[in-house]
């Protein structure tokens, strides 16, 4: 496996895309991001704390699409730098099918593999 094995273009079609999909997510939360508004025909404290929980699980899954964003901008970024599938930390090449699975991976499966110790 070398370096040129990885397609670059499928793969920045492919962040590309998951870009889209982000930005579309951000968009309808956006148009949905207000205060809580508590449902009229349920009265008390728990119809409270429901709309209260789901606004903050709406705010966490927009939280994480911010940082899996950020982390999609980073991977374009390595493709145009032509370092996109080396690992971050050893230089070497990441397999094709860790990036099949994340694109947005920084690191090959043994540096991985270290840093979780």
């Amino acid at each position: 496996m070398s370096h040129s094995d990885i397609d670059i273009s499928e793969f920045k079609s492919k962040l590309l895309d998951l870009l889209q999909g982000i930005v579309s997510f951000e968009q309808e939360q956006g148009k949905a991001d207000s205060t809580v508004q508590l449902d009229q025909s349920r009265l008390g404290r728990l119809s409270r704390m429901d709309a209260i929980q789901v606004q903050a699980m709406a705010d966490e899954a927009l939280r994480r699409k911010q940082i899996y964003r950020q982390r999609i901008d980073a991977a374009l970024i390595r493709i145009e730098n032509g370092e996109f599938g080396l690992c971050c930390v050893c230089g070497e090449e990441i397999h094709p099918k860790r990036l099949s699975f994340d694109p947005t991976v920084l690191l090959c499966i043994d540096c991985a593999n270290s840093q979780e110790c």
